[in-house]
């Protein structure tokens, strides 16, 4: 967990380096309007919508670096970050999964059709989300029918 939220504070720094540089980058480099001519240099501006996008990585892996920093806070050291502990130690239970079950795959597949309808267009939506609700109520209740019922 330590070396983790290490990483994630790393991570801020380069993403934090690596916007106000894009930024800097791209008001003094020249750039070229559209019918081909350099831009004058009092009619430059910061590019803004790449500059807020590695922004927003920043505050990202902000986000996780605290979180992990918290995590091995009130948790302690896991075995990951132990030298003499064994594979064992490691070795938790994940969860339970349900052995050849359809349901994720018609759910992606939904899911997939109801957010393409964002840039196809709401009639497909319309299409897509019926379907999709299936797949979520089929997809959460699974173990309460037939094979896996308990």
């Amino acid at each position: 967990m330590r070396f983790n939220a290490r990483l994630f504070v790393l991570l801020t720094v380069f993403y934090a380096l690596a916007a106000v540089g894009y930024g800097v980058t791209s008001y003094f480099l020249p750039g070229i309007d559209n019918t081909g001519n350099v831009i004058a240099p009092e009619n430059r501006h910061v590019e803004i919508i790449g500059t807020a996008a590695i922004s927003m990585l920043v505050f990202m892996s902000a986000f996780i670096a605290f979180y992990l920093n918290k995590t091995h806070k009130t948790q302690g050291p896991v075995p990951e970050d132990r030298l003499d502990a064994t594979i064992e130690e490691g070795d938790a239970e994940i969860g339970f999964f349900n052995a050849f079950s359809w349901w994720p795959f018609w759910l992606g597949l939904f899911a997939a059709v109801a957010f393409a309808s964002l840039a196809v267009g709401w009639w497909l939506f319309c299409i897509g989300l019926p379907f999709a609700l299936i797949a979520v109520f089929g997809f959460v209740f699974e173990n309460y029918r037939r094979d896996y019922a308990h």
